[in-house]
């Protein structure tokens, strides 16, 4: 069998491998933050505002770890396509913005 390498491979974005998350830098920064606020109004309302935010929502325990209190393991949703600059910042921002709004919510 003839492989032919010329589909596989993209100067921008690299190669395919087994692991689509291999394209691009693939690169997931993350925070740790409390947000009372934000569980007290309701863990949905967080995740449809991290997804606005372009941003991901976890438990501490990881992806399948579930949740527990109300520290969240938060970071870009994105991982391909981007520069490592623009998933760091975006990750920054949208933490900062969630943490703005937490400190609202929990004045109500």
């Amino acid at each position: 069998a003839v492989v032919s390498t010329q589909s596989t491979g993209d100067e921008k974005y690299g190669y395919v491998h087994s692991c689509p998350t291999n394209l691009g830098t693939g690169m997931r920064a993350s925070v740790h933050i409390d947000l009372p606020g934000w569980t007290a109004h309701g863990v949905d309302k967080l995740k449809a505002r991290c997804e606005e935010l372009a941003l991901q929502p976890r438990g501490t325990r990881g992806e399948s770890g579930g949740q527990t209190g109300c520290t969240y393991d938060i970071s870009n949703k994105h991982r391909l396509g981007y520069s490592e600059v623009q998933l760091v910042q975006t990750m920054i921002d949208g933490v900062n913005k969630l943490y703005e709004e937490d400190l609202a919510l929990q004045k109500k």
